[in-house]
């Protein structure tokens, strides 16, 4: 049983996490570049959201909500 563990502990330390272990040895050279992923989650996120608020804008833009004080029962 011990065997099924270290063959997971193995298959993570030596098999998916490598590329995280490289980019930690990177970053005594290159901060920018070590934290590539997160730049890249950031740029989506950012992307995203500026989709997001210029589509709000052209629903806006339309005028076919009803904005009245009664509009919504809970008001």
């Amino acid at each position: 049983m011990n065997d099924f563990f270290y063959g997971i502990q193995d298959l993570f330390v030596n098999g998916l996490f490598a590329p995280f272990d490289a980019l930690r040895a990177l970053e005594l050279e290159s901060w920018f570049s070590a934290n590539i992923m997160s730049w890249i989650f950031i740029t989506i996120g950012f992307v995203a959201f500026t989709y997001w608020m210029l589509q709000l804008k052209k629903y806006n833009d339309n005028d076919e909500e009803d904005k009245s004080v009664s509009a919504h029962s809970y008001l």
